[in-house]
């Protein structure tokens, strides 16, 4: 860590700290010393006051080791400072606990940039110890931010409202929605901030979200739009709202998102498969109006062709368990001998097996199946799916953080940050 002056020995502890920041640094030090067998007279320190860097700073580089010790060894030696029974903490109870004064706490709280990385850490694990909730409606009156994102989930159609009853049982129902919005929310929670769902599958509730979001009802938006003629994301700009899309737009369009590289990823799918020995080879597809159902279409296909396969049956799904059983037994009908299947997502290939399986077919045996998204649809079909691992969880928590860089610093050019895919092997191939 940084050498600064001031810096005094362990014989100026007694005079230099209070005594419970005192006795969290020496029973940090213990801990620490622990680790690396490194003496405490061996080390030095610097107690920082709310002016410079509030916070307790161990020299361990003359040790070579990482200063990455001291937040766990710092927080596991202050748990014990709970706050008062009866009444809920306060930030005064948060920075007894992470050994920091009240200002410094503060700052982290509201976001301020100017507190160094590990001492925000050590904040945010002392928020998580005592349980402190900020009052969102104070902070408010401080940043103008409410410290609400809108997670809006957007496509077409549904005019009706057995229509928008469906939909919502189809969001709920997909384990990709429910890793998504985990994401995000595990993301926002430590930073005292929170998310709002939305849906917007209409015209009216459409311009609804916009007037939300150009009032001030959120900071901005996170939108996964379920259709490439979805015009949300281009409403949400044109409004100036801050925002950041899940999965590359249809059409060109100035907003930030976050990706996978779906290509890749189903290249992965086809390696697998060949490997295996498949030669008769089939997929279903995603929908061919989404960028993400065209790209791993693309992949697979690419890949299969650089391995002398020239043809490739195809039957197109809508990302359903129910897509995939009606793909299924089509693919069967017209290609009985195939012994190979790419599924685009989960839940469809969940839905090919099932039609397998009442045709007699074994899985692997008789016919191998790869999925994509790696979702707990993968872990409860039958046999356990291999697959293809979109870290959606990790996307999601991308996007909350490229939008509050946007709340944070208006002004800032649009981006696009892409994962990368990986194959995780079951029992299907």
């Amino acid at each position: 860590m940084r050498f600064l002056p001031g810096w005094r020995t362990e014989a100026d502890w007694e005079s230099a700290l209070p005594s419970p920041i005192r006795d969290g640094c020496l029973n940090a030090w213990k801990c620490i010393s622990g680790h690396t067998g490194v003496a405490l007279g061996a080390t030095l320190f610097r107690y920082g006051t709310e002016n410079d860097f509030g916070g307790v700073w161990f020299d361990l580089e003359p040790h070579g080791w990482r200063e990455s010790v001291l937040p766990g060894c710092y927080n596991a030696a202050m748990s014990d400072a709970a706050p008062v029974e009866g009444r809920s903490p306060t930030l005064e109870d948060v920075a007894r606990v992470a050994g920091v004064s009240r200002a410094t706490v503060s700052r982290v709280i509201n976001g301020v940039r100017n507190v160094d990385p590990a001492i925000q850490e050590v904040v945010r694990q002392a928020v998580r110890t005592t349980g402190y909730l900020p009052n969102r409606a104070a902070r408010s009156l401080v940043t103008r931010r409410t410290g609400t994102l809108a997670l809006v989930v957007s496509g077409a159609g549904a005019d009706r409202k057995g229509q928008r009853a469906a939909v919502a049982g189809r969001v709920f129902g997909d384990p990709f929605f429910g890793r998504l919005a985990a994401g995000v929310v595990d993301w926002l929670r430590p930073r005292g901030a929170a998310a709002v769902l939305q849906f917007a599958e209409t015209e009216r509730e459409r311009e609804q979200v916009v007037g939300f979001l150009r009032r001030g009802g959120a900071d901005g938006a996170l939108i996964v739009s379920t259709h490439a003629e979805d015009p949300l994301p281009a409403m949400i700009v044109e409004a100036g709202v801050p925002a950041v899309l899940f999965a590359r737009p249809a059409r060109p369009l100035p907003i930030s998102y976050v990706d996978l590289a779906h290509r890749g990823g189903a290249e992965l799918a086809a390696e697998r498969l060949l490997a295996r020995g498949c030669r008769r080879v089939a997929t279903i597809c995603g929908p061919l109006d989404v960028p993400a159902g065209q790209d791993r279409l693309a992949g697979f296909r690419d890949a299969m062709a650089r391995h002398g396969n020239a043809y490739m049956p195809i039957a197109e799904g809508r990302f359903t368990q129910e897509s995939g059983e009606t793909a299924m037994e089509r693919l069967l009908t017209d290609h009985p001998d195939l012994d190979g299947v790419f599924c685009a997502n989960d839940l469809m290939a969940r839905g090919a097996c099932q039609v397998l399986r009442e045709h007699g077919r074994s899985i692997p045996g008789d016919v191998a199946v790869v999925g994509f998204d790696d979702s707990s649809a993968a872990l409860v079909c039958r046999p356990p799916l291999t697959t293809v691992h979109q870290p959606v969880e990790e996307m999601a928590a991308e996007m909350a953080r490229l939008l509050v860089s946007q709340v944070e610093q208006p002004g800032r050019p649009v981006t696009s940050v892409i994962f990368e895919a990986s194959l995780v092997v079951r029992e299907s191939a």
